[in-house]
């Protein structure tokens, strides 16, 4: 079977994104050529991956001196305290920066562990084998890494590249229904964001690749969206303009997340799902883009059976207290809410370039829900 091989080049780093079926086995011979000099590896599990999956991976690192720990994950897990835990864990064993923790799980444990590896001993290596669909094709990707607080989401971490990302798609068949739809957000919104193709072709094979029965179609996806990924991270390592573009939808999905107190009923895909339909809505509202553009959004949401909507959440009462949320959010600059807009499919307006007030947000919020 074909093993795909995507390299990227940031500032700092250059590293490999694997991608195939069945490579989870050849771990340990990636694993030296990007850190060739580790000897100890802290293995950080998610519960939910079947066991069957966990004794492939301790198998390829036979070789290695291996601590293992497992987490049942959530957003709540996501947290200083459990970054910190971590960290003074690794240090008990007295890893150096030679040393390794690999993340095998979805986006949460790798933020976390990300963000573990990047403050112990001021850096040590970190490996992602991202284990769900939203993990393989975003957030292992790019070197964002973090934990939550009280005030928001993601708003305590680093920029830190991992040395390699190992995606297997055969990971993907234990996944739930729900799980796919969570990654297939963001299949979604790097398809509306870059290249207008990319979204001809997923409207053509959403309901194949949320089937989850077509490993072959589910490589394809994540290799293309790992290449949209790609070229925001290259061209904007540090967030600091053009990067931006990826937050598209999102901004209005932490808010969701917050006001949800992180919990299960809604997870972040799903947020991302509602988030792109608002912020393409709020695009159309303003002028950004047309009713056409408008409709081609609406009809894959209608094609692939994406019925999620605000007021099945939460109270209309709430909805001022989600604006509020929003006006947190870390790529705000000033007193208005900075967003990404959509233009029409493959285009979205640049960073920075729209700004709205939060009470006027609060005046209109009704009519893009």
């Amino acid at each position: 079977m074909k093993v795909n091989k995507l390299k990227i080049g940031t500032s700092d780093s250059k590293y490999e994104i694997i991608i195939g079926q069945k490579i989870l086995k050849n771990s340990s011979q990636y694993i030296k050529k990007s850190c060739p000099n580790v000897k100890k590896i802290a293995l950080v599990i998610d519960k939910n991956i079947p066991q069957n999956f966990v004794n492939i991976l301790k198998t390829s690192l036979k070789k290695f001196k291996v601590y293992s720990f497992k987490y049942s994950v959530n957003e709540k897990f996501k947290s200083t305290h459990n970054a910190l835990k971590l960290a003074e864990t690794c240090l008990a064993k007295n890893f150096n920066r030679n040393d390794l923790i690999i993340s095998f799980g979805g986006g949460i444990l790798g933020d976390l562990s990300g963000f573990a590896a990047s403050i112990i001993k001021r850096g040590i290596n970190f490996i992602n084998i991202p284990s769900t669909l939203l993990a393989q094709v975003d957030s292992s990707i790019g070197g964002k890494t973090g934990v939550n607080s009280k005030f928001g989401k993601n708003l305590i971490g680093t920029f830190y590249q991992p040395k390699l990302v190992i995606s297997d798609v055969e990971l993907l068949k234990s996944l739930p229904k729900r799980e796919m739809v969570c990654g297939y957000a963001e299949i979604l919104k790097h398809s509306m964001i870059l290249k207008s193709n990319f979204f001809s072709w997923l409207s053509k094979n959403s309901a194949k690749i949320l089937e989850n029965k077509n490993p072959n179609l589910i490589t394809q996806a994540i290799v293309k969206s790992c290449k949209v990924k790609l070229f925001f991270v290259e061209k904007d390592t540090k967030e600091k303009n053009i990067r931006m573009i990826l937050n598209f939808g999102h901004t209005f999905a932490h808010a969701i997340e917050v006001q949800n107190k992180y919990s299960k009923n809604i997870n972040h895909g799903e947020a991302v799902i509602l988030g792109m339909l608002m912020a393409t809505k709020l695009s159309y509202l303003k002028g950004v883009c047309s009713l056409k553009t408008l409709n081609l959004v609406q009809n894959i949401y209608k094609n692939n059976n994406l019925k999620y909507s605000l007021d099945k959440f939460f109270k209309t009462n709430e909805y001022n207290s989600i604006v509020d949320h929003m006006s947190n959010d870390k790529k705000n600059n000033d007193d208005r809410i900075n967003l990404i807009l959509l233009k029409s499919i493959g285009q979205t307006t640049l960073p920075n370039s729209y700004k709205i007030k939060k009470n006027e947000l609060k005046k209109i919020f009704k009519k893009i829900i």
